[in-house]
């Protein structure tokens, strides 16, 4: 029986590292076996740099691929977010070309599985060819209630566009609904997306910016720059005076995975309350970090420590061309060691692997080197850039 042979510098199997050891796959790439060099037998493909599980990037927005360098960085969240919202007079063609090339960018940095967000489904006949496997967010914009069920309506069609284009694809994927963030979900539309979403994998952009707590606690601050461009005057959510995700979260009470993403502005109180009220409600949270985007757009980083401080389950994204210089989960690991290097780096490589793995619930065949397993292999060289192995 032939066998693939690896060895590096390092060896992380997803949850430690090991040195001196060969990496031994079969030859339809499932992992057979880790051992000492000496007992590895000869044909051994070496390697300098790190070699490691297949990568999940558990947040993406694939079908923004084609504001690559359109909106410059620093311009702070609000300006970004005008920016997205009006940027969207392109060619069909060329955005399905930059959908094309980002998703083999993907492929080709290692990425085995990705959490994706799309509001259409532009993205559905490269997802339907693809051999990454695909959470698919359908993002839900419904800012009143009055428009709820339409809205609604709306996004399950587009949901419902994805699932049939991508059933006949040889790659596991799933497709669900879920609220973009506390600022764009009404009071009836988060009711109805918390019955809709019972015991699946949601997602939420959350405290990416300080006027997102502003909005619930007065009613003001600068989100309502953004609903003027959907011709809404004030606030449409009900003053609570309490923070953003203190008004929302208490919506979702059905055995939901929830997705925090971002959490820049997060304070150490509001997680502590959320943990509370996930381990009392029976939803499980999942902390899912983008901090080149956090960088692009604010210039600021999540506070990580408390999220460590907090014993919360860590995962890593890439967030979208639209507010990222690439889309390569080695990038955020090397952008995390440089403003955390007190962070050991199997930690944030266990992010990068076997947390997001059973963040997507796929930890039965992706994010580390065990038997039966078929994870992927990649290499993270000394540089930061990472390439698909097997």
């Amino acid at each position: 029986m032939n066998y693939k042979k690896l060895k590096a510098d390092k060896i992380f199997d997803g949850y430690r590292f090991h040195t001196n050891k060969v990496l031994i796959l079969h030859q339809d790439g499932r992992f057979a076996d880790l051992v000492i060099e000496s007992e590895a037998g000869e044909n051994i493909e070496p390697y300098d740099g790190i070699i490691t599980p297949g990568l999940v990037n558990c947040h993406c927005h694939l079908e923004l691929s084609h504001l690559k360098n359109v909106i410059p960085p620093h311009t702070g969240l609000i300006e970004f977010l005008c920016s997205v919202v009006t940027k969207r007079d392109f060619p069909s063609d060329f955005i399905q070309e930059e959908i094309v090339k980002a998703e083999k960018e993907m492929y080709d940095n290692g990425i085995v599985a990705v959490g994706d967000i799309g509001n259409t489904a532009d993205t559905a006949t490269v997802k339907s060819k693809s051999k990454i496997r695909w959470q698919n967010f359908v993002e839900v914009l419904s800012f009143t209630d009055e428009k709820a069920d339409e809205n609604l309506n709306h996004f399950k069609k587009v949901a419902q566009q994805l699932i049939t284009a991508l059933h006949q694809s040889k790659t596991a994927n799933r497709t669900g609904l879920v609220p973009h963030a506390p600022y764009s979900i009404s009071p009836q539309t988060f009711q109805q997306l918390n019955s809709l979403t019972e015991n699946q994998i949601i997602s939420i952009h959350n405290q990416e910016h300080p006027a997102e707590n502003e909005l619930y606690q007065t009613g003001g601050g600068d989100y309502l720059k953004l609903f003027k461009i959907f011709g809404i005057d004030k606030s449409p959510f009900p003053i609570t005076g309490k923070s953003s995700i203190r008004s929302i979260l208490p919506y979702f009470n059905k055995g939901q995975t929830i997705f925090l993403v971002h959490n820049t502005c997060m304070q150490e109180d509001e997680i502590i309350w959320v943990n509370e009220y996930a381990a009392a409600n029976g939803v499980k949270l999942v902390y899912c970090l983008c901090i080149n985007a956090n960088l692009y757009i604010e210039n600021k980083v999540p506070p990580i420590d408390l999220f460590l401080k907090h014993n919360c389950h860590i995962v890593l994204g890439t967030d979208s061309y639209s507010s990222n210089w690439q889309l390569s989960v080695a990038s955020e690991i090397a952008t995390i060691q440089k403003h955390f290097p007190h962070i050991p780096v199997e930690s944030v490589l266990q992010w990068a692997t076997i947390n997001g793995a059973k963040a997507l619930q796929w930890e039965n065949v992706l994010g580390s080197f065990e038997k039966g397993k078929t994870s992927g292999v990649v290499l993270l060289s000394n540089d930061g850039n990472s390439q698909k192995l097997a």
